[in-house]
């Protein structure tokens, strides 16, 4: 079974659209999308959860994983496939 993917965005951040791209390519179907250039308050709500204010901040499963950077670091490190299947200790 694969973890639930959630991603803060934006309609036109290029990072977020990197990161959509590299989880699809990954066999992600849905990510839940939370758009906080449509709802400013759930912009205060990634700010508080993650200390960051910049998008996308992602979430495999309930793990902050931070930006797209953190992201493609997981995925060179070889650890990303096994967090998206849930396997323990590839947070």
């Amino acid at each position: 079974m694969s973890q639930k993917v959630t991603m803060y965005s934006t309609a036109v951040c290029p990072f977020c659209q990197r990161a959509e791209r590299l989880l699809r390519s990954k066999g992600v179907a849905a990510i839940e999308k939370i758009r906080v250039d449509l709802d400013p308050e759930r912009r205060f709500e990634m700010m508080e959860k993650t200390g960051r204010r910049t998008v996308p901040q992602i979430y495999i499963g309930g793990t902050h994983v931070g930006g797209f950077e953190e992201l493609a670091a997981l995925d060179h490190a070889g650890r990303l496939d096994g967090m998206l299947r849930g396997e323990p200790g590839q947070a």
